[in-house]
């Protein structure tokens, strides 16, 4: 359908899992994608190769997400490159889990840097063309555990919460330059990450949800674009769970 046709998605942290199937989906649908990685660049190069399979335009970029210069450098390479800048996807993060009386300063800081810094960096950078054009669509990752809270991840929890804060904020700052800002949050998604979970555990979460399997990256990517396109004209300021009903 190219619901994203002549479209620039930036994505961030699309070297793998989730953020992957994102940029995957943004060409499948027509979009020029930019995307950036932290450490791997054999796997950047990769999924170039992936991405113009799809006939469009793609460059990665080696940038740390939670560095406010290094992102507003990206914003404006990226804007050098491709000319302009209709989509952020905020997907760069990380988790340090452990219970809240065992928990360095160290692993809520990162965890905080990574995840909820970054999604402030990126959009300040990215807003600043977008309300030249009167045009933009902005797109967060948060998780279900924002929501509800999570044993042994009050950092990751707050981090995404804060996520869904900032959201609806620049929802409500953006939408009178047509500006949508919103936010996806998975549920259980079956990625790399979740391939190192003990099986037994991972099927106990499996029974608890409604649909009585994960998700998988691509189910994540789909939300992404039809909040990326004109299907989506008219919402701002929403969290779409992806989640199998796990919370409802």
């Amino acid at each position: 359908m190219n619901l994203v046709e002549k479209k620039v998605a930036l994505v961030t942290g699309a070297s793998r899992g989730i953020g992957r199937s994102i940029a995957l989906r943004m060409a499948q649908e027509g979009a020029d994608v930019a995307f950036t990685y932290l450490s791997s660049v054999e796997k950047g190069e990769a999924l170039v190769k992936e991405l113009e399979q799809f006939g469009i335009k793609a460059k990665g970029y080696r940038s740390d997400a939670s560095d406010f210069q290094a992102a507003d450098q990206l914003v404006t390479d990226v804007l050098a490159d491709f000319g302009k800048l209709d989509i952020l996807v905020n997907n760069a993060g990380v988790t340090r889990d452990g219970l809240l009386m065992r928990m360095s300063e160290e692993q809520w800081d990162s965890v905080m840097t990574i995840n909820l810094k970054s999604v402030f960096n990126l959009t300040k950078a990215a807003i600043k063309s977008m309300m030249r054009a009167k045009s933009g669509s902005i797109i967060n990752i948060t998780s279900v555990v924002g929501i509800s809270g999570n044993a042994g991840q009050a950092n990751y929890s707050a981090s995404k919460a804060g996520i869904i804060g900032f959201t609806k904020s620049v929802a409500l700052e953006l939408g009178s330059r047509n500006i949508r800002s919103n936010a996806v949050a998975p549920g259980f998604i079956e990625t790399e990450m979740t391939d190192a979970i003990d099986t037994k555990a991972v099927e106990e979460w499996k029974q608890s949800i409604p649909m009585k399997r994960g998700g998988q990256p691509e189910d994540v990517a789909d939300a992404c674009v039809f909040l990326a396109s004109d299907l989506s004209r008219y919402i701002t300021g929403q969290v779409l769970q992806v989640d199998g009903g796990m919370l409802t």
